[in-house]
């Protein structure tokens, strides 16, 4: 059995549940690694990652380094003799930190490698109206999710589920993953697998505003994946166009409703508790949408106080 000494990495809510399920499970942290506070709202409070929250409240050595290449960061990360370190939802490493420990460095991604690497995975999982996905551990090498693969865990998609529900799955699979991984390096049990190289696979492009935006052109099938797929956050847009006026409007829940009808792609069909767009063979029903400076509101509450005048649509 071989003694692991632990140095983690990782910054988002994401990364605390598998940090908590090591730590519960008695696995030597040496050091967590995880981003500078940052000041947020009116009063530029300095705001620390859900990370460092939760090592602070378990007594860890915490490292919030600027610049990852930096001596100072370097000789420290050193001195904790750490010989593996794992990474979730973290930065992009140097090789002189992820070649640094014994066993190397290695990082829980949220999708069933090798599709989709990148930045947003479970979002772009369900944009792509993919039914199963998953969770993988590999070891980090000079590429951005290429290095060798340790374990992986795959799960349905519900075919309305939300890339926050994914999210919140993935986080207790991932977290779960990650133990077993550990416990096959304390065993010595561990064999890695090549990621293999094609031009099928698909990627996990970061989001913006041009690839977050509706297509109501599009099948009902992609504007509804759309819709869920990056909701709660960013959210996916689109303009509402409204008695000649133009504004942007985020859309964070919706339905397909398949049916045959005679209205124009992007008008608008409501009643005073539906907002319904038709699309190609149907309509997407809206059941949470945000106006411009409004909150994110269910349909029925949006159209007590708003009212879509003849001809608008979405474009």
């Amino acid at each position: 059995m071989k003694t692991l000494n632990i140095v983690f990495m990782g910054t988002p809510d994401f990364a605390v549940s598998t940090l908590k399920t090591l730590v519960e499970n008695n696995c030597n942290i040496v050091g967590v690694i995880t981003a500078p506070d940052k000041p947020a709202g009116r009063g530029r409070k300095l705001n620390e990652s859900a990370v460092k929250q939760y090592a602070v409240s378990q007594d860890l050595k915490v490292l919030q380094p600027t610049n990852l290449k930096d001596e100072a960061f370097l000789t420290e990360l050193s001195a904790l003799n750490a010989n593996l370190n794992i990474v979730v939802a973290f930065r992009m490493l140097p090789k002189v930190v992820w070649d640094m420990p014994e066993l190397g460095t290695f990082n829980l991604h949220a999708s069933l490698l090798p599709n989709y690497r990148g930045a947003a995975p479970i979002n772009w999982a369900i944009i792509n109206g993919e039914t199963k996905t998953g969770v993988s551990t590999f070891f980090i090498d000079e590429e951005i999710d290429t290095g060798e693969m340790i374990q992986q865990e795959s799960i349905a998609i519900g075919e309305n589920e939300t890339a926050g529900e994914l999210h919140d799955r993935l986080m207790h699979l991932g977290s779960e993953l990650v133990l077993k991984t550990v416990k096959k390096l304390e065993t010595e049990d561990v064999t890695t697998t090549p990621q293999i190289e094609n031009a099928d696979l698909k990627t996990a492009y970061k989001l913006n505003r041009d690839n977050c935006k509706i297509d109501w052109t599009g099948s009902i099938e992609a504007i509804h994946n759309k819709i869920r797929g990056l909701s709660p956050y960013p959210a996916a847009w689109c303009v509402l166009e409204n008695g000649g006026e133009s504004v942007d409007v985020k859309i964070y829940q919706a339905t397909m409703e398949l049916e045959a009808h005679d209205f124009k792609v992007g008008s608008i069909q409501n009643t005073k508790k539906e907002i319904k767009v038709a699309v190609e063979k149907g309509f997407i029903n809206i059941h949470f949408m945000k106006l411009p400076g409004k909150r994110n509101m269910p349909a029925k509450d949006l159209l007590n106080g708003f009212e879509f005048k003849t001809g608008s649509k979405m474009l």
